[in-house]
């Protein structure tokens, strides 16, 4: 991976305001690569290599956290982002406007 995509997916992760979540997809739209959220993903796997970044702060684009990172919704939940009934983030209420 190119480490210059990295710092910039990693950039745009740590503008999230506590509080507020972002989208793979999203934050692959804020960089130019609308098509790869996927590649947000796998960077956000990884960013502990690369220092301290807010991760659990993104979640898919239905609100839904990230399967194998067990504290994502505690970490959120601290931070005052609400949930639904069914275990999805409220995105209409804590998605992250950075227009």
């Amino acid at each position: 991976m190119d480490e210059a995509v990295i710092y910039e997916i990693l950039s745009v992760v740590e503008e999230i305001p506590a509080g507020k979540v972002a989208s793979y997809g999203q934050i692959a739209r804020l960089i130019g690569r609308e098509r790869n959220s996927r590649l947000v993903g796998k960077v956000l796997s990884l960013a502990e290599y690369y220092g301290d970044y807010p991760c659990h702060r993104v979640v898919n684009h239905q609100g839904r956290t990230a399967p194998h990172f067990f504290h994502q919704r505690e970490l959120l939940q601290a931070e005052g982002v609400s949930f639904k009934s069914n275990g999805m983030v409220d995105l209409k209420k804590c998605q992250w406007d950075c227009s």
